[in-house]
């Protein structure tokens, strides 16, 4: 007879990847043992397997939360009907607040997908190729040229964004000169202003 699952299942598992994010950004990916991440979750060694057998698997769902979470805000804050430049607006605003709180899953995201599986890198690599189209189609309505066939544009233009955004959390600080939203109206602008002069 199968095991059912614990009314508190999935309130385990999420904080057990917290946990494992902080532990994995604080100590590295390498250095991080799973002996660290259980005493950092205060749960037993055991629990923690029964879980994510692996350490690659616990990185994969700190990844994986991550960019579901990423992917369902961008999805919710997106309004098709309006024009192209609030779209992208309220696109990276939704972005940069949802890396608000998450600085140790971006490290993982960052730093640790060399430590997985050609598989499971796979996996990561479809969710983030479609939060890129998702931006890259709104930036196509705003400059139909970077699309050229003979000059293709569009993804350095989607990926100079998301280098604004993805690094944010290397110098941005709560409470100081400039908000999230402050910042995510810089970063359209420069966007916005920039492709104005692409060619």
């Amino acid at each position: 007879m199968a095991r059912t699952r614990a009314a508190d299942f999935e309130e385990k598992q999420r904080g057990i990847v917290d946990n494992a994010a902080a532990v994995f950004a604080e100590q590295g990916m390498d250095k991080a043992s799973m002996s660290q991440i259980a005493a950092h979750a205060q749960v037993s060694k055991a629990l923690l397997y029964h879980y994510y057998p692996s350490k690659d698997a616990l990185i994969l769902a700190i990844i994986m939360t991550h960019l579901e979470e990423l992917e369902d805000a961008i999805l919710a804050a997106d309004e098709p009907d309006l024009p192209p430049e609030q779209r992208l607006r309220r696109l990276v605003g939704a972005v940069l607040e949802n890396y608000r709180g998450a600085d140790n899953e971006h490290k993982v995201q960052l730093n640790a997908t060399s430590a997985l599986s050609e598989e499971q890198r796979a996996e990561i690599t479809e969710i983030e190729r479609r939060i890129v189209r998702h931006f890259s189609a709104v930036l196509r309505e705003i400059n139909p040229g970077l699309d050229r066939q003979e000059r293709p544009l569009l993804m350095p233009v989607t990926m100079s964004l998301f280098g604004m955004m993805n690094w944010v959390y290397m110098w941005f600080k709560e409470g100081g000169r400039i908000s999230r939203d402050d910042y995510a109206d810089v970063a359209t602008t420069l966007i916005l202003e920039g492709i104005k002069a692409v060619r």
